[in-house]
This record gives C-alpha cells, sequence and structure tokens, in this order.
C-alpha cells in the first residue's frame, strides 16, 4: 500500500537496460559485455546484428581456472586480457563497451583497461 523501495537487483537492471537503450553491436564493432557475479567474472564480445556471441572469457576459463580469483582486481584484468587476445585472433580489433548495468569502477574498470592495453579499442 506504499511505495516500496527497488531493490539492488531491480536498480542495475534498469540502468542495464539504459545502458542498452544506447549501445549495440554491429559486425564491424561488437559489444564486449561484462557480467560480474561475486566470485567471478565474465565477459563477451556480441554482434547484436546476428544474435551471436564471437568470443568469450571467463574466471573460469581453462587458461585461467585455478590461476586466478575472479572476485577481485587482478583476476578482472586477466580475463580482459584474455577477452582481447582471443578478440585480435578473431580480427576484432574495435568495440562498444556494455558495462551491463554495473558502476565503471573496480572489477568492472580493470577489464575494460586491460582490454584497451591488449589492443582492444573502445
Amino acid at each position: 500500500m506504499g511505495f516500496n523501495k527497488p531493490d539492488r537487483k531491480e536498480l542495475r537492471e534498469r540502468r542495464r537496460m539504459r545502458v542498452r537503450k544506447k549501445v549495440y553491436g554491429t559486425a564491424a564493432r561488437p559489444r564486449l559485455n561484462v557480467f560480474r557475479s561475486l566470485k567471478h567474472i565474465y565477459a563477451q564480445v556480441i554482434d547484436d546484428d546476428r544474435g551471436i556471441t564471437l568470443v568469450a572469457a571467463s574466471s573460469l576459463s581453462p587458461e585461467l581456472r585455478g590461476k586466478v580469483n575472479g572476485g577481485n582486481i587482478e583476476g578482472a584484468a586477466a580475463v580482459g586480457r584474455l577477452i582481447a587476445e582471443k578478440a585480435k585472433a578473431k580480427g576484432i580489433n574495435k568495440v562498444v563497451f556494455d558495462r551491463a548495468g554495473y558502476l565503471y569502477h573496480g572489477r568492472v574498470k580493470a577489464l575494460a583497461d586491460a582490454a584497451r592495453e591488449n589492443g582492444l579499442e573502445f
């Protein structure tokens, strides 16, 4: 019967939709999407025109599994480096960054910075 305060999940979903209205991945510039859980971090390069994932990497990827902790900045940076290497191997140099409603800070920023340092242009 009164105003219910939205929870964190709902607020993130609102921010995600606000970002996704503007951010769209094409074949020339696919979308680099980030998902963050408490223990891990995931990144995908997506072509929205065709609706397919071109490249994916996470702290659970075989190259990183057991070597990094996805719940910290160092792990996120390792995932950023890995996604950049995989994208460059497929001939992808330019992407648009989709932070998926997360604040551009901490692990999300570390992943983005590492991907930039390893050759991806945002």
